[in-house]
């Protein structure tokens, strides 16, 4: 138990309802409420399985906080839906893998071998960007984080890009060669990150640019209990439960 003098007197009693997807977001808060708990706040963790209400519910203030998406995604949620929100902790991202199929390893691959991706604007972005690190391709300069195929400017073997429902890649993956399979539908297919040909970079673009936050409306950032929330939430306790639990298919930033 925390020594009673580090406990902030104010926050005694507080309640916080942070909305977040089951896996791996509220395993994770499991871990902050026993943490936040030690500090006299009660954390109610409110599981949504989808991306657009747990965003109203902090719009409106029905809910304090959420953690289940990537800053890409929360800007332009505000852009499209007129929301306020902001980032009050940057915490994890997880990372694309590149996954064998009918081709064991990238060395192997044939000219015209099938690849496939997501077809789903961001996360599409996600695999060519990969496949362009693994230096299968090269996209044109200009492509930003949401390439699509018409932005392959160099593509020497004549990979056929396949472009399937993302939740169906880790089913069809003994259909083509390869695959770039997003981390949550590979966790939940059994196929181990350690095992994948290749993976996004910590030190590349997806880290930053796909890294998971705790959203809050962004006149709330600098509430002690949201601050209270974000410290415990990028705490060391924190980071040895992901590593520890995840095996690699989801990385701590902080």
């Amino acid at each position: 138990t925390a020594p009673t003098e580090s406990v902030t007197a104010d926050l005694t009693g507080t309640t916080l309802k942070v909305g977040a997807s089951p896996a791996p977001h509220a395993e994770i808060l499991e871990v902050v409420k026993d943490l936040l708990a030690e500090e006299g706040i009660t954390l109610e963790i409110v599981e949504f399985d989808d991306y657009i209400l747990p965003n109203q519910a902090v719009e409106d203030g029905s809910l304090d906080a959420n953690y289940f998406q990537h800053i890409t995604y929360m800007n332009n949620f505000n852009v499209e839906y007129g929301t306020h929100l902001a980032s009050a902790a940057e915490v994890h991202y997880e990372p694309f893998g590149i996954y064998a199929g009918k081709t064991a390893s990238l060395d192997e691959l044939q000219d015209g071998a099938q690849i496939a991706v997501p077809n789903d604007t961001t996360n599409e972005g996600r695999a060519l960007l990969l496949l362009q690190e693994q230096g299968l391709i090269t996209l044109t300069e200009d492509c930003g984080l949401e390439p699509t195929k018409d932005d392959i400017a160099d593509n020497p073997h004549n990979y056929e890009i396949v472009e399937l429902e993302a939740k169906l890649l880790p089913t069809t993956l003994q259909d083509v060669d390869i695959a770039v399979i997003n981390g949550n539908y590979a966790i939940d297919a059994g196929l181990k990150v350690s095992d994948a040909l290749a993976i996004e970079s910590a030190d590349g673009t997806a880290a930053t640019a796909y890294v998971n936050v705790l959203a809050v409306k962004e006149d709330r950032v600098d509430d002690p209990a949201i601050q209270a929330l974000a410290k415990a939430l990028c705490s060391q306790e924190v980071k040895d439960f992901i590593d520890q639990t995840y095996e690699g298919a989801v990385v701590a930033v902080f």
